[in-house]
């Protein structure tokens, strides 16, 4: 088995992939879902099949299982891990889950389930398997999507991706993959939370808007779709956290609407580029509101700006002074953001999400900030996104 592991305040983020041996690398770092706004992302994919045509009103855990199994599949990859031994090369091979996109055999996972894989192997839950391509893949937010080709159609039932944006917290949700290679294999729980932040394995950046559940996900499950109970894919299974490397009730999916927007460049480039501001930044507490002399407990103020991003050729201040409370040394003196385009910012992931929901590179946000020099006034800074790099230095 292979576990990628994360440290996070003490507990572990673990993204999901099996295979024989155990190798562990540290890395730092609904509401009523609205069923018509989904149809033409359904007519658009091939998701009009009989099989999996959106049901109006929520299905019973039997019904939505019977309902979307075809769809989901298991994927099996030989991966190349690089060490050789007495001209004996070892590979490490893993098992993941996967859904179909659409009708041309386009099928949706995880980027760490098929990352570096030599062969990957597409099984259905009839038994018929197949060999698969990568077509694209997006590091920064754990998606790929893999090819296979097939001579009759009626074996590709693609699941509807719903809005996971109509979720709430509370609302029944399940999640169906291969946990430990068994196959076919469905889980249920509620959506504990929305809008969490995870690190994205090895970039230095974070993933934004997960979906937080306690639906159990365990290896093997991921790149399978966390289902609402219409039969729309709002979210696809990632990872867990957890202090022992086992399911504790917590796990993470990214949502629905990241995938809408990403997996169609990944499908035509292979690639997607994410919009970038370019600052490094903290989240304003009550100290640094002290210090700061604001009147609220929000925003986010800038430390660092990159040097030539979009913040770096707009009107934004670092942080240039620092002061040193109860011991600690804080950096005042940058921008204290509070607005995005219009939207109020709280703290760095409204910021995050925002991007990944409403924009692309090349598009101009509007962040409304204050300066130290001048607590009491809020002046509007226009900046223009740029293409994220693909690794923080």
């Amino acid at each position: 088995m292979v576990i990628l592991i994360a440290s996070i305040t003490g507990m572990t983020v673990v993204l999901h992939d099996q295979s024989a041996d155990v190798i562990s690398s540290q890395f730092s770092i609904s509401e009523p879902v609205d069923i018509q706004s989904n149809v033409a992302h359904a007519q658009t994919n091939g998701g009009t099949n009989n099989q999996n045509t959106l049901s109006s009103s929520p299905l019973s855990f039997i019904e939505l299982f019977e309902k979307t199994e075809s769809g989901v599949v298991s994927i099996s990859v030989q991966k190349n891990i690089g060490i050789e031994v007495s001209s004996i090369q070892f590979n490490n091979d893993a098992v993941g889950s996967g859904f179909v996109y659409d009708k041309q055999g386009h099928i949706i996972t995880n980027n760490h389930v098929v990352r570096d894989a030599e062969n990957i192997v597409v099984t259905f839950t009839n038994g018929h398997s197949y060999n698969a391509e990568v077509v694209g893949t997006d590091p920064s937010t754990d998606l790929a999507v893999i090819k296979i080709d097939v001579d009759w159609d009626s074996i590709l039932n693609p699941l509807s991706l719903g809005q996971s944006s109509k979720i709430r917290v509370g609302q029944q949700i399940a999640a169906i993959g291969n946990p430990f290679g068994l196959s076919g294999s469905m889980t249920s729980g509620i959506v504990s939370q929305i809008g969490r932040l995870l690190p994205s394995e090895n970039s230095g950046f974070s993933i934004p808007d997960m979906i937080q559940t306690d639906a159990a996900i365990n290896p093997g499950n991921s790149g399978g779709p966390l289902l609402n109970m219409y039969g729309q894919v709002v979210g696809i299974n990632t990872a867990i956290l957890s202090a022992t490397g086992e399911f504790i009730g917590v796990g993470f999916a990214v949502p629905s609407d990241t995938a809408s927007k990403i997996i169609p460049s990944l499908i035509e480039s292979g690639k997607y580029d994410h919009p970038w501001i370019g600052i490094t930044s903290r989240d304003v507490d009550p100290d640094l509101a002290e210090i700061m002399g604001l009147q609220d407990t929000k925003g986010v103020m800038i430390i660092t700006i990159v040097t030539d991003s979009p913040a770096d050729h707009a009107d934004l201040r670092e942080s240039d002074q620092t002061k040193i409370i109860d011991g600690l040394e804080h950096m005042i003196g940058g921008d204290v953001i509070v607005s995005v385009d219009g939207r109020e910012v709280r703290k760095i992931e409204d910021i995050l999400i925002h991007l990944q929901r409403e924009k692309s590179v090349g598009d101009a946000i509007e962040l409304e900030v204050i300066r130290s020099n001048n607590p009491e006034k809020i002046e509007t800074v226009t900046v223009v996104l740029g293409q994220r790099p693909s690794q923080l230095n």
